[in-house]
């Protein structure tokens, strides 16, 4: 078994202070996106979720001009842009893609301004990778206990709202019979979601910080249909995207030709859509149903 684990994994892995620190940030990351997933997906709001990402680019690069952790840029442009989608009227079906749809143009045009700015007055040139691909391995220390708190708050959230907001998400027109505040609730969520899409953009980058918050919650809806059981199957298989991802990533660097390491948001998306497309396979049909 020692030598198994000597060809898997590279010498250091373990005692290595930014694997430490990345392992633990990114496993905050995965079990908070995969509760806050999975009313995404029952929801059908997935492309909010992605507009959500997509504009934390906007806030990332901002944060980086001003002097400050890119996790703040992303939480506060993410949480002001679900309170605009809100506005708007995302708490109604057709409402939905066109605010998101006018948000989402809006974040465009201001990461590209920040962007431009950043690399053009600061030379800040690796900020635009580290915003949209992420970087995990440079984190800083600070960023664990905050990612600890902002994770807390998000999943306060989903338990204290829970039932309403999952009859809501399956049914609104029997949640809104029933008494449930339906834009409340939504209001709530979308708070929720906005700290889950900023998370994920710290570790996997803005623009592919869908796939930890759509994939793993997509793969457990295929394997099981009891919302508490899918967040569990969803959080493990975040879990164990990150943390795999995390091992290949490390492992790359001493792979030929180029023995220059992959990113860790490539090997994550990947891992979540094999898992996505083994669960199509192996789903069975009365859950698929």
């Amino acid at each position: 078994m020692h030598q198994v684990l000597r060809a898997i994994v590279e010498p250091g892995f373990f005692s290595s202070s930014p694997v430490q620190l990345a392992a633990a940030v990114g496993g905050v990351v995965a079990l908070v996106a995969a509760a806050v997933g999975l009313f995404t997906v029952l929801r059908g709001q997935a492309f909010a979720g992605e507009a959500l990402g997509d504009i934390g680019a906007a806030g990332g690069s901002s944060a980086y001009l001003i002097g400050i952790a890119p996790l703040w840029g992303f939480v506060g442009i993410a949480v002001a842009a679900a309170g605009v989608m809100e506005m708007i009227g995302i708490q109604r079906a057709r409402g939905r893609d066109l605010a998101t749809g006018i948000v989402l143009g809006a974040g465009f045009g201001l990461a590209a301004l920040f962007l431009y700015l950043g690399t053009t007055f600061d030379n800040t040139t690796g900020a635009t990778v580290t915003i949209l691909f992420g970087s995990i391995f440079a984190l800083d220390r600070a960023i664990l206990p905050a990612a600890l708190v902002l994770g807390a708050l998000a999943l306060a959230i989903i338990i204290a709202c829970y039932r309403p907001l999952l009859l809501s998400s399956v049914s609104p027109d029997l949640a809104a019979a029933r008494g449930v505040r339906i834009r409340w609730i939504g209001s709530l969520y979308l708070i929720a979601l906005a700290v889950a899409v900023a998370l994920s953009a710290v570790t996997i980058g803005a623009i592919l910080s869908t796939a930890l918050l759509i994939g793993p919650a997509a793969t457990a809806l295929q394997l099981t249909s009891r919302p508490g059981r899918a967040i569990a199957v969803a959080g493990l298989t975040g879990l164990g995207a990150m943390w795999l991802g995390l091992l290949l990533a490390y492992d790359s660097y001493d792979w030929p030709p180029l023995h220059h390491g992959w990113p860790v948001s490539f090997f994550v998306v990947t891992l979540v859509l094999i898992a996505y497309l083994a669960a199509r396979v192996l789903a069975p049909r009365g859950a698929r149903r």
